[in-house]
């Protein structure tokens, strides 16, 4: 995938909105922080929910997700843009979406909840 591809996806939620962190693009929903893109890899910093996920994730594909010593204590992983399976990407983005999305939006779109 492309970073525009990335922003396509982010951007069809609803509340999606473009920002930035570390002085890098990143996307929040409404307001609250979704995901950022990181230049120095060409990665996508996500939280999967669990250090036990996210290790699992890096220890079976590590050609797609890995870590830097920052993300070690999170539950964010290292997706490489270029390598991830974009069906994939997009359940993960709208699992996180259901995360910090307010309930009211929630209930304004139960198709994603």
């Amino acid at each position: 995938m492309t970073a525009e591809e990335i922003d396509a996806l982010i951007m069809a939620l609803p509340g999606a909105e473009r920002s930035a962190a570390y002085g890098q693009p990143c996307w929040r929903i409404a307001g609250k922080f979704l995901t950022r893109l990181r230049s120095e890899d060409d990665s996508l910093a996500l939280d999967v929910g669990s250090l036990e996920r996210r290790d699992m994730l890096v220890e079976m594909e590590p050609g797609t997700f890995h870590l830097t010593d920052h993300y070690r204590g999170y539950s964010y992983v290292l997706i490489r843009i270029a390598e991830v399976d974009r069906e994939w990407l997009e359940a993960e983005l709208k699992a996180r979406w259901r995360k910090v999305a307010s309930a009211a939006l929630r209930r304004a779109h139960p198709d994603l909840t």
